[in-house]
């Protein structure tokens, strides 16, 4: 019984973090996912969505990284529930979301720019997708650099690939290794 108690605590605390490894002596690990929710939702969610003809409400997003200890990282988004067809534009962002659309900041940049010329997929975490038939869609990014402490805090959804508009937002706790 004592056993049972012990294991029941275990999987708590690990479904309370989101599935983290932080600190694991390999690395960072997590994954994490979430229903999306209206700005202003009576049960509130990490995934907001802003449009809901793009990102419908329900619909669900996982998001995954593994960052081992030199610096590799790799980013993996999954959804469902999105509109069958639709190409979308999916960025790690600075921030964590909020009821602006705005509240999530810049893309994270390996190396911060000002310069248009370096909002590029190898500078930039990019996971655009275009949802299949069904409305589910993935995409991972893999670089040979690790995200800093506190620049990479979600994933925003963009209304299409080149479009700034965003259509939703799911805050991450993204990590990083020694």
């Amino acid at each position: 019984m004592v056993a049972g108690i012990c294991a029941s605590a275990v999987v708590a605390a690990l479904l309370a973090s989101g599935g983290t490894s932080a600190g694991a002596p390999d690395g960072y690990s997590m994954r994490t996912d979430a229903r999306f929710a209206p700005v202003g939702a009576l049960v509130p969610s990490a995934a907001v969505t802003y449009d809901t003809k793009l990102v419908p409400a329900a619909a669900w997003i996982e998001v995954g990284q593994r960052t081992t200890v030199g610096g590799a990282t790799t980013v993996r988004l999954r959804v469902d529930g999105m509109v069958p067809g639709h190409a979308y534009a999916v960025h790690v962002h600075q921030k964590p979301c909020g009821a602006d659309p705005a509240a999530a900041g810049g893309h994270f940049q390996h190396k911060p720019s000002t310069d248009p010329a370096d909002v590029t997929a190898d500078n930039e975490v990019w996971l655009d997708f275009t949802a299949d038939e069904h409305g589910a869609g993935e995409a991972t990014a893999r670089h040979d650099w690790n995200f800093r402490e506190g620049e990479a805090s979600s994933v925003v959804i963009h209304e299409m690939p080149g479009s700034k508009v965003r259509a939703a937002c799911f805050t991450v706790p993204f990590g990083w290794a020694p």
